[in-house]
């Protein structure tokens, strides 16, 4: 079932560090397949008179193929794409008399590693024809700021770099060495609750979206086109048990010749240090990872610019999303699970249980 396609390149980098093209042969990416249920409960406060829900559905990309995809629901379910171009669920509830809606996705899904060669030397700086037409992935939104405090921080990281993947490795490394994933300290360090690049700048903290918001704000000031990518880690200490698997966002930038290529920041903060283990941040740092964490490893934040591990789902991209149909409460800030509301107006009563069951290929 083709749900959505967008662009990616498909080859491996050894030495990332470099920017350069290994001669030798690229292994085979590693694949994964999963079944996953994706539970969605909104609860429905008494004399609600209209009850709006938009779900995220799993979308299909160069490295994703979903099979068997399923809805079941007491309430008719359509689907239409928003301002960003995913495929979004959609279903309304007219004077509800229940206490509570539900809806569940049931789907297969089979990835590959994204692997790609990040070469400096096969790129070159974006032309005013390409900066008009990626103009969309230039732009702010309510939570990626871009304000003269980003643009002279990036304008310090960056000099006069104008090559897009040399800049946005400096962006790249300068922000996982100077956040930290909130995981690392419980007890005195906290995400916001939006996603927010002021934030993350201002506390030096936050979770993943915070951290790939900061990103975002540096590469826009940059003149770097970006986009933020909405989906879901599938980590084997999950594997099978009923726990919600939560959610995780990375980036995609920009370059010419080589299209759009994967970033992921807040995943390399975790792995760019020895974190000291305790009660309290083992299973939360353990938890954050796609495959666990050892220990500092090099090779995995080399890794993260530019590759992508198998053991992931994608939901959506963008920010500021409008719906299909329109939502009355203003944009969506993002959507990993679901947006929902009631009289038109934003409701957060409603709770994502999405698990998973690795399957043989």
């Amino acid at each position: 079932m083709l749900i959505k396609t967008y662009p990616v390149i498909a080859l491996f980098a050894l030495c990332l560090s470099a920017f350069a093209a290994d001669p030798s042969p690229s292994p085979q990416p590693k694949k994964a397949r999963f079944r996953v249920t994706n539970l969605l409960t909104i609860q429905v406060p008494q004399a609600a008179k209209k009850v709006r829900i938009w779900f995220a559905v799993p979308q299909e990309d160069a490295d994703t193929i979903i099979h068997d995809f399923k809805v079941t629901s007491a309430v008719p379910v359509r689907y239409d794409t928003d301002s960003w171009g995913n495929r979004i669920g959609y279903a309304e509830v007219a004077t509800p008399v229940q206490s509570q809606v539900t809806v569940q996705e049931d789907f297969d899904l089979t990835r590959s590693e994204t692997h790609n060669v990040v070469d400096a030397a096969a790129t070159r700086p974006l032309t005013d024809a390409e900066r008009s037409a990626l103009s969309r992935f230039l732009q702010p939104t309510t939570y990626v700021v871009v304000n003269d405090q980003m643009k002279k921080l990036a304008a310090s990281i960056v000099g006069n770099e104008t090559n897009p993947v040399l800049t946005m490795r400096k962006l790249y490394d300068w922000t996982y060495h100077n956040v930290n994933y909130w995981v690392k300290d419980p007890d005195h360090l906290k995400a916001s609750a939006v996603g927010s690049s002021e934030y993350c700048l201002s506390s030096k903290t936050g979770n993943c979206t915070d951290i790939n918001s900061l990103l975002s704000s540096l590469a826009i000031s940059s003149g770097v086109p970006v986009r933020m990518v909405y989906g879901s880690l599938f980590k084997p200490t999950l594997n099978g048990v009923d726990s919600d698997a939560s959610y995780h966002c990375w980036v995609e930038f920009f370059a010419p010749r080589l299209g759009w290529i994967p970033v992921d920041a807040s995943l390399a903060n975790i792995y760019a240090e020895d974190i000291k283990l305790t009660e309290q941040n083992k299973k939360l740092v353990t938890l954050t990872t796609s495959t666990g964490y050892n220990g500092s490893d090099a090779g995995k934040v080399n890794f993260y610019f530019g590759n992508l591990d198998e053991r992931r789902a994608v939901w959506s991209l963008g920010r500021d999303l409008m719906m299909q149909p329109a939502q009355e409460d203003g944009p969506v800030n993002s959507l990993s699970k679901v947006y929902v509301e009631i009289d038109g107006k934003q409701s957060t009563n409603w709770t994502r249980k999405c698990t998973y069951t690795e399957a043989s290929l």
